[in-house]
């Protein structure tokens, strides 16, 4: 493809070829998938969650090699749930009792996890103080956009912009949106429950035009349950000007993604996620699995954010080393049941405008007419 073939307003305000931004998706967005989509004409975002200062300035450094296009960086606005610094801090937040039921309840299930003296030693988590310090290393490499996934990124409007980056706030209702454009948000993504991570209660259909009418003239981005043509187009028909999406990219080669991961998104179907708080303690849609079932039917302890990260990351990291994909925490969409194969991010980008131009070109004019 080459030209401006398919443009809407939010290529003209990021400087991109096509409507389409890459979710954050905690660190699965690294450096490689940021490039490669805004290579492809999109806009890459490297995922910074779980990123320390000294990583995301690593990954930064590395995408301005791989790329001279713009790109942005996603992470989390300061929540005001555990206001720790350190993970050290986080760890000894966790009671013993919700240590001890996620120790046994992986050991019932055959994962072999440590003794829950020594569970939790070497987790990773996100932390209170540690979206400031990146956002200085965003800051100081000049990142031309910040996405803040969850939370509100009002706080640093005035210093972004005056330093020319613009910010995208991610939202779930209508309320969410009108606060964050009169904080001054550059673009505003409705996402959808049908999306993948974390995610609200509406759905997308229902969600967008709602959004796009509070908030105008705020450009508006559709996310959740988009993964092709005919989502971009169905985006833009709802009001939005372009699609924010991540369970399309998971299943690319430069996804850093572990391959188990990558395995049961493409074998998933529709039905085989659910939005649960056992991954982060925050509302997430991920595959489901026995671990999870059993978790919600015992009623087991469910912390707040990012505490509950610190638990299920330990059962993940343990069932992927044992070889047990199947207990491991997969954050993906309703619509992953799209997806049989793996796939370049330009494979998906160029699918993605050639199916919403036969669309628009093509498939509109023959099947519907319009009569005076």
């Amino acid at each position: 493809m080459a030209g401006k073939i398919l443009s809407t307003r939010l290529c003209d305000l990021l400087d991109i070829e096509y409507p389409i931004i890459l979710a954050g998706m905690g660190t699965i967005a690294g450096a490689d998938l940021a490039a490669a989509v805004s290579e492809a004409g999109g806009l890459g975002v490297i995922g910074a969650l779980l990123m320390t200062p000294d990583e995301l300035d690593a990954e930064i450094r590395k995408v301005k090699k791989l790329t001279s296009k713009p790109f942005g960086v996603d992470s989390i606005a300061p929540l005001g749930t555990v206001q720790s610094v350190t993970v050290d801090e986080l760890r000894a937040l966790i009671p013993d009792d919700a240590v001890e039921y996620a120790v046994d309840l992986a050991r019932r299930l055959g994962i072999p996890v440590p003794e829950a003296s020594q569970f939790v030693k070497e987790g990773v988590a996100w932390v209170a103080g540690l979206t400031p310090r990146q956002i200085e290393v965003v800051y100081d490499h000049k990142v031309p956009i910040f996405a803040a996934g969850l939370g509100s990124p009002a706080f640093m409007l005035p210093e972004a912009h005056a330093r020319g980056i613009k910010v995208i706030g991610v939202v779930g209702n209508v309320s969410q949106a009108r606060r964050e454009a009169e904080a001054g948000v550059d673009i505003i993504v409705a996402q959808g429950h049908e999306g993948g991570g974390h995610t609200g209660y509406i759905a997308t259909m229902a969600l967008v035009p709602q959004v796009v009418d509070a908030v105008a003239p705020t450009p508006v981005v559709a996310a959740g349950g988009i993964g092709d043509g005919r989502g971009l187009v169905a985006a833009l028909a709802l009001g939005a000007c372009g699609v924010w999406m991540g369970t399309a990219f998971l299943c690319t080669y430069e996804a850093n993604f572990d391959q188990a991961f990558k395995e049961q998104v493409l074998q998933a179907t529709e039905k085989d996620t659910r939005i649960t708080r056992v991954f982060t303690g925050k509302t997430c849609r991920i595959i489901n699995s026995k671990l999870i079932e059993t978790w919600e039917a015992e009623k087991g302890p469910v912390l707040p954010f990012p505490l509950q990260l610190l638990l299920s990351t330990e059962i993940t990291k343990a069932a992927l080393e044992s070889g047990m994909p199947e207990h491991v925490f997969t954050p993906a969409g309703q619509i992953c049941g799209l997806f049989e194969e793996m796939k370049s991010a330009r494979q998906v980008v160029e699918g993605i405008v050639d199916g919403a131009i036969r669309i628009l070109q093509e498939d509109f004019p023959a099947r519907v007419r319009l009569s005076k």
